[in-house]
């Protein structure tokens, strides 16, 4: 018998070569159009269209309809029972979750409220009972997961595996989250910043899709950013890049949780923004704030355009620093739209250089409150192929 695999370079040999290229992007990002895979794949459309042909003879995908952007398309979708990846976002107060078998096939998603300032110990907990609940109720168990991806609103030290800083999540000083969760699901599971997940997320099918330079940045009860450079995720020497909420705009303004001044946090964060408009509407919340905002209320409106402003004076050092061609921006205060983004660019056209200022764009994020969860069910996806390959 002829043990000899076919000669490299051959036809037989890069047909193979295309096809395991296929899979691995259908295992890696779920199910995809056609048109999607040449996009992931850089294989011309017809040899796609072969190569699904061929893969659907053996057995080994299945076609379903569906819709994309609003039109009829099919799906290509790999059988045989393709791995169940979590991505679970912590948010100042509250955690997301989603589960799929990459970030363009979410099987379900659920949101659970947390209290302010919670410990690791609740918050980890609860992101466990979530977590079996949810694939309990589309007939799965912990078992059948085989990668989380976590994310923290909060510097993470990727030398550690511990929160950057103690006084930002006081509840989470000296926990190494990725294990405990590992340990409480016998799952593997890797740790990040949540912008850092919405990034990746509004990179792969949002509002960065494409871009080389850029950023984004979330804006809810505190302000996180997650950087894009050279058209990936840029962290940092020790995972920490991003720490947008903590840079200085006013070295006499008022003390900040991390220790120091004029944090943008303590201009933008949902504490201030109560505190400005109590006076005249009582110590309200963060939601209902953007709610009447949105409603055209005068004060609620005003808080929201000097938040915009002070937004704009950081944009401002970011923008002539990194030079980026997209700044997209998410979270809550982003539902307000242009009342928050008009403030935002006119902060950047004052205090950046004009010919960086000219050449960034700000944009509401494209995927919502999906974007970190999104970004995060893409790194389980590539940790689970740098693991298993």
């Amino acid at each position: 018998m002829n043990t000899v695999g076919p000669a490299p370079g051959s036809q037989s040999s890069l047909r193979r070569a295309n096809r395991e290229r296929v899979v691995e992007t259908l295992s890696t990002n779920g199910p995809l159009t056609q048109v999607e895979i040449a996009g992931a794949t850089g294989l011309s459309p017809a040899t796609i269209s072969n190569l699904v042909r061929d893969l659907d003879g053996d057995g080994a995908v299945s076609l379903t309809n569906s819709v994309r952007n609003g039109r009829r398309a099919v799906l290509v979708s790999l059988l045989g029972g393709a791995p169940l990846l979590a991505g679970v976002a912590f948010g100042d107060r509250d955690i997301r979750i989603a589960v799929g078998t990459g970030p363009n096939d979410l099987i379900a998603r659920h949101r659970m409220p947390l209290p302010q300032d919670h410990n690791a110990d609740e918050g980890l907990d609860r992101a466990a009972r979530l977590l079996h609940e949810v694939l309990a109720d589309n007939g799965h168990t912990l078992a059948d997961l085989e990668q989380v991806a976590l994310g923290l609103p909060a510097p993470v030290d990727s030398v550690s595996g511990a929160v950057g800083s103690e006084l930002i999540m006081p509840g989470w000083r000296g926990v190494h989250a990725a294990a405990e969760l590992q340990a409480a699901l016998a799952t593997p599971v890797i740790l990040d910043n949540t912008a850092n997940f919405a990034a990746e997320g509004e990179l792969l099918a949002g509002a960065l899709g494409g871009v080389e330079t850029g950023a984004y940045l979330k804006l809810s009860h505190g302000v996180g950013a997650g950087l894009v450079i050279g058209g990936t995720v840029f962290r940092g020497s020790a995972g920490t890049a991003g720490e947008i909420g903590h840079l200085t705009i006013d070295e006499a303004g008022p003390v900040c949780r991390c220790g120091n001044r004029g944090c943008l946090n303590t201009y933008v964060g949902s504490p201030a923004l109560i505190s400005a408009i109590a006076p005249s509407q009582g110590p309200i919340p963060l939601r209902e704030i953007v709610s009447r905002a949105q409603q055209g209320d005068p004060g609620c409106r005003r808080v929201i355009t000097d938040a915009g402003r002070h937004l704009g004076v950081a944009l401002a050092g970011l923008v002539n620093l990194l030079n980026p061609e997209v700044i997209a921006v998410g979270g809550q205060l982003a539902r307000t739209g242009d009342l928050l983004l008009d403030a935002m660019r006119e902060g950047v056209e004052r205090g950046a250089i004009p010919s960086a200022a000219a050449s960034v764009t700000l944009v509401p994020g494209a995927l919502g409150d999906d974007a970190e969860v999104r970004g995060a069910l893409l790194r389980a996806a590539g940790a689970r192929s740098a693991r298993v390959g």
